[in-house]
């Protein structure tokens, strides 16, 4: 499938016409801009490419071996990849309303089993999305791969452009069907379950994303006993220590975002009562990344472009034992190659923290 990666830096319309300086005739765009470049730089792409469709968001890029928090990045797609695209307002209100606009989009592009996913990008409200959109892509076979943005100044709200118009409280997306071959969506867990021991979530507040109890007992304090760690240092122990919840022979992670008096953890992916909870210890992540490119090389026959997300949690993790740069580098030897750091990442049914997400075209 024939894709085109371009990066530029300036002015929003310096880094545009430098992004897209060869880039001709595409059926569809998706961008990446520093936010207080994302309004003019979505504008420019759309006068620029009037009857394209594009779609983008905020935040640190990846462009073929390269990370940029300062320039865009813009992904051109071509003629042998059908493309329907969408935006979602009011995510946190109702976004199942749009199960209908999300239908047609499907039939627009008639895809198979192994060669559609949707890219999305999102402003938050990921359990409700990610429900939304399985109830229509399951049936379909279609997969699913998307991020939260990151990357927001204090005091003002994630936005995700769409045709030229920034959106707050939305999300954006782009159903891809690769004519030409398979696309795979695949999940990186660089955590190991720290034992064979297991808890139960006895009391959650869903709509706040709070563990209350683990066992009946406040949740931090289970943390706190079995790995020792200070309940005043467990949110700090995030990069190392996060909680992950099992579905059947996978583990999903959640991170945790702050600790209440009581021991309530808050976290950035919800914890349902009764779920299975597993407390995790960072592995030897340059294994694992390597175990998976050489899945991934194994999976598919030729790669022709690989859309990640990454966790602003595994960017902090890795800049600060100075791998980030060469992580991205090796991520470009599977093919071409863009990538963003989010707050979150969507996998098919599962909203995840600190984890790697992407989807690999043939």
């Amino acid at each position: 499938m024939k894709s085109f990666i371009g990066t530029g830096h300036g002015t929003p319309r310096e880094a545009v016409k430098m992004a897209t300086q060869g880039l001709r005739g595409p059926k569809a765009i998706i961008f990446v801009s520093p936010y207080d470049m994302a309004g003019e730089v979505a504008s420019v792409l759309k006068e620029t490419y009037p009857e394209v469709p594009s779609m983008g968001t905020v935040g640190t890029n990846l462009a073929n071996g390269q990370v940029s928090d300062k320039g865009i990045v813009v992904l051109g797609l071509f003629e042998d990849a059908k493309v329907s695209c969408g935006v979602i307002e009011n995510i946190s209100r109702c976004p199942v309303a749009y199960s209908s606009e999300i239908e047609r989009k499907i039939a627009e592009i008639s895809p198979g089993r192994e060669d559609t996913v949707c890219i999305e990008y999102c402003t938050g409200e990921e359990e409700k999305l990610v429900t939304t959109f399985t109830s229509c892509f399951e049936k379909k076979g279609i997969q699913l791969a998307g991020g939260t943005v990151f990357g927001v100044p204090d005091g003002k709200k994630p936005v995700v452009a769409y045709n030229g118009t920034l959106y707050e409280d939305a999300c954006v997306y782009a159903i891809i069907k690769n004519t030409t071959g398979k696309v795979k969506v695949y999940k990186e867990n660089i955590y190991e379950k720290n034992s064979n021991s297991y808890h139960f979530a006895t009391k959650v507040d869903v709509k706040r994303k709070a563990l209350m109890e683990l066992d009946g007992r406040p949740a931090a304090e289970v943390y706190s006993t079995e790995l020792g760690i200070p309940k005043d240092k467990i949110v700090d122990n995030v990069l190392v220590n996060p909680m992950g919840r099992a579905v059947g022979d996978q583990v999903f992670i959640s991170s945790m975002m702050s600790m209440e008096s009581d021991g309530t953890l808050l976290n950035y992916k919800r914890i349902n009562k009764n779920d299975c909870i597993y407390f995790l210890s960072l592995g030897d992540y340059r294994e694992t990344e390597q175990r998976t490119r050489e899945q991934i090389r194994e999976d598919m026959r030729q790669i022709s472009l690989v859309i990640s997300i990454d966790c602003i949690y595994r960017y902090l993790l890795y800049d600060g034992e100075g791998y980030f740069n060469t992580y991205a580098k090796d991520m470009a030897t599977l093919g071409n190659h863009m990538g963003i750091v989010g707050g979150g990442e969507q996998c098919n049914n599962q909203h995840v923290n600190q984890t790697m997400v992407c989807a690999v075209f043939e």
